[in-house]
């Protein structure tokens, strides 16, 4: 789990600074929330990533996730802002565990 907090931090800190200073909205809030969808999506990744949880649990604690960032962006935001980190959040889920197919463990926890 510390681990995990680890990866959702250092995450969205690494993001937030790519977006705020490379290609970012220029809304500070906005490149924060994406940050924190980036963070977000490889820290729920590394934490769901364990060969003893079958296929339905981890998919479970993926929707807790886009649940989360659904409801921050429609509590902050609006619809064109909060759907763009549903598909950041999604996409670095599945890069983590493209990464880790080819691994032959199937795993970067090991």
């Amino acid at each position: 789990m510390k681990r995990a907090l680890i990866y959702l931090v250092v995450g969205t800190l690494l993001s937030f600074l790519f977006q705020f200073f490379l290609s970012g909205t220029g809304l500070p809030k906005v490149d924060l929330y994406y940050a924190f969808a980036f963070g977000l999506g490889w820290g729920m990744a590394y934490y769901v990533d364990r060969p003893d949880w079958e296929l339905p649990k981890k998919m479970g604690f993926s929707i807790i996730g886009v649940v989360l960032l659904v409801a921050i962006g429609f509590a902050f935001f609006n619809f064109e802002i909060a759907i763009p980190s549903i598909i950041r959040f999604s996409t670095v889920f599945v890069a983590y565990y493209l990464i880790a197919s080819f691994r032959e463990s199937k795993s970067l926890r090991q």
